[in-house]
């Protein structure tokens, strides 16, 4: 009997739209099974280290207690992996960074465990890492993502940006609206000094858009870069257009080389009116702008968002420091980064896998 696939030259009619809906399920149900799976090996390991921990604390076992089990349990299930000693330890710190059975079942066992090892090593406060467990399990994050926003500081630069939507627009919009904007952006997988011009900067964005929807965040889709606006017959340039799909709105993104002016929400309110009177359905809410600047007076923003009626933030953008000529051409490209990372992650988890 042939092992070549049967070739139907007019399938029954319905049939593509039927595959469509079994490859869907099928892969719906390896998702839930890789999950499930996921969820009872976080949920064993916070278990054992919970056992350590109390024997360790109630019952004074010393630290040598952590290589016999390690010896023992390898020697009862040889085929499982994850009961090194480092990892072994690893679950006696997971068990006493999460003492609450409840959120350790509700939210962490979605997270894989690599993931909980960078929330382990990367951030000493429980507040914090709570946030980005919550955060890690909302956007998907991989553990490489994971570790980027803890280094790049996104807690503290969530919400900060200078707006006056708690003016401008309507509860619970103008909460997500906020706490969609951060303060700093970080820019500095654009590889530009910090003596980088506008446009420079707006053309580099545009060609690093991934790396670019990343720091805005979840809910961002790049609509256009340089939008025309013909309004009144004169032509008039946004230097770069986005949607955000949570908040149903356009965003409008204007980047200034200096310091922050108070005229620079003019230019930015006109193109508000324009987009919201040529582009935006009457199903979009209010468009919204975003002025990134170099740096700005936190005062200065605030009395001059004080009089607008139209939803805007104020943003400072970082790029790198000045650096000498053939230190900046060294620089690693993002894709250099992401390959390091990847090589990191293998090195730093292989005894894990054990």
């Amino acid at each position: 009997m042939s092992d070549n696939p049967i070739s139907l030259t007019q399938p029954p009619e319905g049939y593509a739209d039927w595959l469509a809906d079994l490859k869907g399920r099928i892969h719906t149900a390896q998702q839930r099974a890789t999950l499930a799976v996921n969820r009872e090996l976080v949920l064993l390991y916070w278990q054992i280290g919970r056992d350590i921990l109390a024997r360790q604390t109630t019952q004074g076992w010393g630290a040598k207690v952590i290589e016999r089990l390690a010896q023992d349990l390898r020697a009862a299930f040889p085929d499982m992996k994850g009961f090194s000693p480092r990892n072994l330890k690893y679950m006696r710190a997971f068990a006493e960074a999460w003492p609450d059975a409840e959120f350790v079942q509700a939210v962490l066992a979605q997270l894989p465990w690599y993931h909980q090892l960078a929330l382990l090593d990367k951030l000493p406060a429980p507040e914090a890492r709570r946030w980005y467990a919550v955060k890690a399990i909302e956007h998907n994050w991989s553990r490489n993502i994971l570790v980027m926003q803890i280094e790049t500081r996104l807690l503290e630069r969530s919400g900060t940006a200078v707006t006056n939507f708690d003016a401008s627009l309507p509860k619970p919009q103008s909460d997500l609206a906020r706490e969609s904007l951060k303060d700093p952006y970080r820019f500095d997988f654009l590889g530009l000094s910090d003596d980088a011009q506008e446009r420079e900067i707006e053309h580099a964005l545009v060609k690093h858009v991934t790396e670019f929807l990343l720091e805005l965040g979840a809910g961002f889709a790049f609509v256009g870069r340089q939008v025309l606006l013909d309004v009144g017959g004169d032509e008039f340039f946004i230097d770069l257009l986005f949607y955000h799909l949570k908040l149903r709105c356009y965003v409008v993104i204007e980047i200034k080389g200096g310091k922050f002016k108070p005229e620079h929400l003019g230019q930015l309110g006109f193109y508000l009116t324009a987009v919201d009177r040529q582009v935006k359905s009457e199903h979009d809410n209010p468009s919204i702008g975003l002025l990134l600047c170099k740096s700005k007076n936190k005062v200065v923003a605030e009395y001059a968002l004080g009089d607008k009626t139209q939803p805007m933030g104020i943003a400072e953008y970082k790029l790198l420091a000045s650096l000498p000529a053939e230190l900046q051409t060294s620089l690693p490209s993002i894709e250099q980064i992401e390959r390091e990372l990847a090589g990191d992650e293998n090195t730093s988890t292989g005894e894990e896998a054990e």
